[in-house]
């Protein structure tokens, strides 16, 4: 049975191959690349040696296969991925423009990206961390529904909950956050938002008065704010420590925060002190921006070790 699980959708991207080129114009598109922040976590924390399990759905099309066939190459347990032979695989298209803000155009609801089911206890195990990511609470009060009960299921089983708020205000169709990603956040352990998702969340505007509020709610124990190329803050009820981040050269910032939650888990997972965490998960980060795709950079043990320079 897997250490970490993580519930939520499963898609393909497909990209422009430059900045500056509108979805609306007619021209080329790269891909199709395994993708959806659920499925970058989790494909990240197998590539750095730990027991992954992810539930999700894909299409039983060529998409799907493509997903499938990256997760069962770096070891994440698909177990619990449904394939429905009716239905498409879901699709992100993307491009970014030169200020380097970028636009998703998402097909994935009323696709299998959102028709898994919370799994049973027997299913599970003895999990150490279950991971949510924000935007699969916001395409359907269904499947929003599932991923509650599975948080649910999870603690009772002695797991922690992480959570990315990843919060894709396109996808919020007027709602609120709060009543979006509500209960996740009341059970969560473990915080990785950006920084004005922490705002957001605490309803204040300094970052050290916002991440000392959540802190006081119970089982908070960790905040960990992404500051993108100016590094990270972790924030405890014992202080705070600043962790830079690690200079490459970004071909693609697409699944670098993702990859960042998995390096930060598996420094939990392995008793390193938090600020080796954060170095572990600055280097995950880095090492994926430095490629072309949303999970497409070389991540390894071995790499997050060299880019850490031990």
């Amino acid at each position: 049975m897997a250490e970490v699980w993580t519930m939520g959708e499963l898609l393909v991207e497909v990209m422009r191959p430059r900045r500056g080129m509108s979805l609306s114009q007619t021209g080329d598109f790269l891909g199709p690349f395994p993708s959806g922040a659920t499925g970058i976590f989790i494909d990240t924390v197998a590539r750095l040696g730990h027991s992954a399990a992810i539930v999700s759905g894909v299409g039983d099309d060529d998409f799907g296969r493509c997903i499938l066939g990256r997760f069962k190459r770096d070891g994440v347990d698909a177990s619990h991925v449904l394939v429905v032979p009716d239905k498409a695989t879901g699709v992100a298209f993307v491009t970014y423009f030169e200020d380097g803000s970028r636009r998703f155009l998402y097909h994935w609801d009323n696709t299998p990206a959102v028709m898994a089911r919370a799994p049973g206890p027997a299913d599970i195990g003895e999990p150490r961390f279950l991971h949510i990511m924000g935007c699969a609470l916001m395409p359907n009060a269904e499947f929003r529904a599932e991923v509650f009960k599975a948080v649910g299921l999870f603690t009772s089983k002695g797991a922690k909950i992480s959570f990315d708020p990843n919060i894709r205000f396109e996808l919020l169709s007027g709602r609120s956050v709060p009543s979006i990603i509500g209960p996740v956040l009341d059970s969560c352990s473990v915080l990785l938002p950006g920084e004005r998702e922490l705002q957001l969340l605490s309803g204040l505007e300094d970052i050290d008065a916002a991440a000392s509020r959540l802190l006081r709610k119970p089982p908070m124990e960790t905040i960990v704010v992404k500051r993108g190329s100016r590094g990270c803050t972790v924030y405890t009820k014992d202080g705070k420590i600043d962790v830079p981040s690690y200079e490459v050269r970004e071909v693609d910032p697409t699944g670098a925060g993702d990859c960042f939650d998995a390096g930060f888990l598996c420094g939990l997972l392995e008793n390193l002190p938090l600020g080796e965490c954060a170095q572990i998960a600055a280097a995950a980060g880095a090492l994926n921006a430095a490629a072309f795709g949303p999970m497409e950079g070389d991540i390894s043990p071995e790499t997050v070790r060299a880019l850490r320079g031990l």
